[in-house]
């Protein structure tokens, strides 16, 4: 049975954990603190660390926070989209790890990791950015980024959700913002069910509307496991070579 290297990269930490088939944890989740250049090269070698201390796997799930092509970083507006655009982390990855690899958006993995895979379902991760992805019957819809969409007053989501605006405007404001930005997703997608994932859900104070829920950390890894069976949306594939 398939032993898989689940990743999560975030912005302020990456975190590791291998799981069987089943997605049952093998190993406790190891983590380390992002690099504070977070490079490709910074990021790839705390991968192989984390890798190394966890002993066997038979393949490798990543978990991304930017938009993501056929395993090529197009966005990482919390990494340094700079040195990350256009680069095949998937691709890099196998070659260093020696394994099959998958790369994907962060959200999307920690979606698969909660959904139902039934009707449309949304999925928005709070931590340093706004992570987004939206499934169809379980399929991802690629390359959503509406995190970088305006939201309110000429700023985008992420600016108005992000952690800086967290730690910035405080609680009472964040809570009121996100409270807005559901309800106005809600009319754009009219979704079935909203999972909110990412560290900043412990500050939410408002009663969550009842096709919303919080979803836990270890979704981001468990996650890794079903992106395995998931078929990789059309326009991902498009120009692929993996």
């Amino acid at each position: 049975m398939a032993r898989t290297l689940s990743i999560d990269i975030g912005g302020s930490k990456i975190k590791a954990m291998v799981l069987d088939a089943e997605g049952t944890p093998i190993t406790e989740r190891e983590r380390e603190k992002t690099p504070k250049s977070p490079t490709p090269d910074a990021v790839i070698n705390i991968i192989l660390e984390l890798a190394a201390k966890l002993g066997e796997f038979d393949r490798v799930s990543v978990g991304f926070p930017g938009a993501v092509k056929a395993g090529v970083i197009e966005t990482a507006p919390n990494l340094g989209t700079a040195d990350w655009h256009h680069f095949d982390l998937e691709r890099e990855l196998a070659s260093r790890l020696g394994k099959p690899t998958q790369v994907a958006n962060d959200a999307t993995v920690q979606g698969h990791g909660a959904i139902t895979g039934h009707g449309v379902e949304l999925v928005l991760t709070l931590g340093t950015g706004l992570g987004t992805t939206l499934f169809i019957n379980g399929i991802a819809v690629p390359n959503l980024e509406l995190a970088h969409h305006p939201f309110r007053h000429g700023r985008t989501y992420e600016e108005m959700l992000g952690r800086a605006a967290l730690e910035r405007d405080g609680e009472k404001k964040w809570n009121k913002r996100l409270q807005q930005a559901l309800e106005q997703l809600h009319r754009l997608f009219y979704y079935d069910s909203v999972a909110l994932g990412g560290g900043n859900t412990s500050v939410i104070s408002f009663d969550l509307p009842a096709n919303a829920r919080i979803i836990p950390n270890i979704s981001g890894i468990l996650g890794g496991v079903r992106l395995w069976d998931a078929p990789r949306p059309v326009a991902q594939l498009t120009g692929a070579n993996h």
